[in-house]
């Protein structure tokens, strides 16, 4: 009897020790601890750029450095510093020279005589509209490479579409424009003064307090500058002067020791966005002439177009500024004459592309 117990017992308690043991994976079926991954290194570089945030311009750089970081995986993140916050407008280039920001977006008119053969980008030479602009531009500047950029690793360029004259008080004729203090940079500068007028030069943020102020009566300019900057709220008519459209080429470039540190992968598709962007500059360029257009309209200002007449002796005027590029070009044994036909010759290739 008490051994019918005991095995009632004892059998059990054996019975679930087997089935605990079965349940006990060997050494070799337990799966090996995961060894925890190392965290992905972020390369962060900071864009200086002297356009307003709202600006279209400032926008696209925006896109555009989205679209870095996206294509490589978050690795390359890009920072936006915007309206000249990190550096002012015409201390941007240098400041990406000396690591100030890794990367800036200016105007090489800013800084007249620092960029002798590019400053051929900005000629009056009757440019049609902002992606043709655009486009010689960074081809100019790519096929020509020239040293005075060598300090500094050019992504590509963009430009603007042609300047008109905005005014405080109505321009038809060069007789209206004796005298008159317009702000200007660069060759644009030039411009105004073969035309009778008086050159002032400032950057695009100091330009709307200006004319607000009448410190100058007009500026020369293309038609998105008078939304984009708010400039046409204190400007009361816009003379049409694409008879001599010029534009203003604007640099994005980046420090030679942070474009280093990006490895082969990253600067290929840092390469190839900025490729891509140059038609989106233009195109963003063209959009925000028809948007700056509408702007002044909607503000009842007046668009002066010039009578034929006019037009031939504005052109007139502003022809000897070729010469004189060309002269000062060859005088530094620069290839100015030959970065003048190539910019005649890329204007009409590229303004008979649909």
């Amino acid at each position: 009897m008490k051994l019918t117990r005991i095995v009632s017992v004892v059998l059990p308690l054996v019975a679930l020790m087997i089935l605990i043991g079965g349940c006990k994976k060997s050494p070799q079926d337990q799966a090996a601890p995961q060894a925890p991954q190392a965290a992905k290194e972020v390369i962060k570089l900071s864009y200086s750029v002297f356009f307003p945030p709202t600006h279209i311009q400032c926008i696209t750089a925006q896109s555009w450095a989205d679209e870095i970081k996206a294509r490589t995986n978050g690795e390359v993140e890009i920072t936006i510093y915007p309206a000249g916050t990190l550096t002012a407008a015409p201390v941007c280039y240098e400041g990406v020279v000396n690591g100030i920001s890794d990367i800036g977006m200016s105007c090489f008119a800013y800084t007249r005589g620092r960029f002798p053969l590019l400053e051929g980008l900005d000629l009056p030479l009757g440019y049609p509209n902002g992606m043709v602009a655009t486009k010689v531009a960074t081809q100019i500047a790519k096929e020509f490479n020239p040293a005075e950029i060598s300090d500094v690793k050019l992504l590509y360029i963009h430009a603007h579409g042609p300047g008109v004259l905005a005014t405080k008080k109505p321009v038809a004729s060069l007789d209206d424009l004796k005298g008159l203090k317009v702000r200007a940079t660069g060759l644009s500068s030039k411009i105004v003064t073969n035309l009778g007028a008086t050159p002032v030069a400032m950057s695009q943020p100091e330009t709307y307090e200006a004319l607000q102020k009448g410190v100058v009566e007009a500026t020369l300019c293309p038609m998105e500058t008078l939304k984009g900057w708010k400039q046409g709220e204190v400007i009361e008519s816009v003379t049409n002067t694409s008879a001599i459209g010029y534009t203003t080429a604007m640099f994005v470039v980046m420090n030679q020791n942070s474009w280093g540190k990006l490895s082969a992968a990253q600067q290929e598709i840092v390469t190839q966005v900025s490729d891509e962007w140059v038609a989106k500059h233009g195109a963003a360029w063209d959009q925000a002439d028809v948007e700056g257009r509408e702007f002044i309209t909607g503000l009842g200002h007046k668009v002066v177009e010039l009578s034929p007449e006019q037009q031939k002796l504005w052109a007139e005027k502003v022809n000897p500024i070729m010469a004189e590029y060309v002269a000062a070009a060859t005088e530094k044994s620069l290839p100015g004459d030959e970065v003048l036909k190539r910019l005649q010759a890329l204007i009409v290739e590229y303004s008979q592309e649909k």
